[in-house]
């Protein structure tokens, strides 16, 4: 399962194994400096991503990168019952412009990048 850690000044997600192919990448660190703002919801998000790259089981997984038709690119690794992180980011420094994770850890993560945010 895809690891989000938040460490100082730095948001990591870590995709292992099979979940690095369809992301992409094994890893995004994203410094404090590219958050913009998040927040974290119950779960799983139903708004249209766009056209994608990586794996949607219906109702149940969403990996990958998905490009909505007006332009925002996310990464995704949403996965049913857990609670959704979602992260918006500078797209020059980290090529996205917002990341949607699950994670137990979504509130608290959230609320440490609002304060590193406020700062």
């Amino acid at each position: 399962m895809t690891q989000v850690r938040h460490h100082h000044d730095e948001l990591r997600i870590d995709f292992p194994g099979w979940e690095a192919l369809m992301a992409g990448r094994s890893a995004l660190a994203v410094p404090a400096a590219s958050v913009l703002g998040a927040q974290a919801s119950a779960g799983w998000s139903y708004e249209v991503l766009g056209a994608r790259s990586g794996l949607v089981i219906s109702g149940f997984r969403k990996l990958g990168t998905f490009t909505h038709p007006d332009g925002t690119r996310r990464l995704v690794s949403m996965k049913r019952g857990l609670p959704l992180l979602r992260v918006r980011v500078r797209r020059e420094t980290t090529g996205f412009d917002e990341l949607l994770v699950s994670t137990p850890d979504a509130e608290a993560i959230a609320d440490a990048l609002r304060a590193e945010v406020a700062r």
